[in-house]
């Protein structure tokens, strides 16, 4: 595989149920869902705290995020003084949603706390177990798993109570990546299989193209690469049903790099080709350039110098082409070995100097 390229294993696809993915892209009625209605009443300050909450919808839909955080708290402010925890308890939820897609873990985390605690003086169902997928994981990112295990399972639990299928395969997968990350990749495995029967259930091809990519991961950090071939196979052929291109460019380069691990050079090269081909559909210059490392790489370890300096050299001009002058030395070396192996000194002289 090309030398600048991570390891597949290190890719991972964090699940939120339908309702929630507002605050990626979704509209306003998705933002909003169906739990609560926010505005009631004729009270000046509950119009304007719905003004506010429509305010940080677009806000995070221009990708203001830190601006969409300050519209929801001073939402909140007026949800306080007017004395509605129902409400009070879905802001500080979508809260915490918003920290955890900027990252600010632990600010996510004392949302939902707060969002907890909160809803214990008139419990809902929906937004308790919000709050609870929120905080297993930001924990997980903090690498704090018990607690991140806790409060998921804590809400499998009662997304199972509440039939929420959807809520369940997201806890479900999550689960699965807490415990990726803590190395056990059995337990991983046991539990995204378990949201992938019933992802395939409900014929959410979006959802199972990301829990197939999740389950090859898993297996390739297992260095099982046979099943995570298989995985990446059926991922692959749902992504392009459904022609979502950047996430086949992806997974045909982890394919690539199992096949290439598995000494099945011949299969490597077809997968990087086809990724070089999608990266070139799509212009994106930097999946090209490691799609040519790779290629090369792979030429080589079937003895096909010819071919591995086609694409290195390839991959030298791209390098050019983008100022990178760290990849245009790697290429420039790769060159020059192969010219060697290749016995054509005088233009492996050329390319070293």
């Amino acid at each position: 595989m090309s030398e600048n390229e991570t390891s597949s294993s290190s890719q991972e696809t964090v699940l939120l149920p339908t309702d929630m993915k507002s605050l990626h892209s979704g509209t306003k009625q998705d933002y909003i869902g169906s739990e609560i209605v926010i505005i009631q009443g004729t009270d000046g300050r509950g119009s304007e705290a719905s003004r506010l909450i429509d305010k940080s919808i677009q806000q995070q839909q221009d990708g203001q995020y830190s601006e969409a955080i300050k519209s929801l708290q001073a939402a909140l402010n007026l949800f306080q003084a007017m004395g509605g925890v129902q409400k009070q308890s879905q802001v500080l939820a979508w809260l915490a949603l918003l920290a955890y897609n900027m990252a600010e873990y632990e600010s996510s985390i004392s949302y939902s706390q707060q969002c907890l605690s909160l809803n214990q003086e008139k419990p809902d169902s929906t937004i308790t177990m919000q709050a609870l997928f929120h905080l297993g994981n930001s924990y997980r990112h903090l690498q704090e798993y018990d607690q991140a295990i806790s409060s998921l399972e804590a809400g499998l639990l009662m997304s199972r109570n509440l039939q929420d299928k959807q809520y369940e395969i997201a806890t479900l997968n999550n689960l699965g990546l807490v415990y990726k990350s803590r190395g056990d990749f059995t337990k991983a495995i046991e539990y995204q299989e378990q949201s992938l029967r019933i992802m395939h259930e409900l014929q959410d091809n979006w959802g199972e193209e990301q829990i197939l990519k999740n389950l090859g991961n898993a297996y390739y950090a297992l260095n099982d690469y046979v099943k995570a071939i298989s995985y990446y196979e059926k991922c692959i052929e749902l992504s392009i049903s459904l022609n979502n291109v950047r996430g086949a460019v992806k997974v045909f380069k982890n394919l690539g790099h199992a096949c290439y691990l598995l000494g099945d050079y011949s299969s490597s090269i077809k997968y990087y080709e086809n990724r070089l081909q999608l990266a070139r559909e799509i212009a994106d210059q930097r999946s090209e350039e490691q799609s040519l490392g790779s290629l090369g790489v792979a030429c080589e370890a079937l003895g096909d110098y010819t071919g591995a300096i086609a694409y290195y050299e390839q991959r030298l001009q791209l390098a050019r082409n983008l100022q990178d002058i760290r990849i245009e030395k790697k290429a420039l070396a790769s060159l020059k070995v192969a010219c060697y192996a290749l016995g054509d000194y005088a233009r492996a002289m050329k390319y070293q100097q």
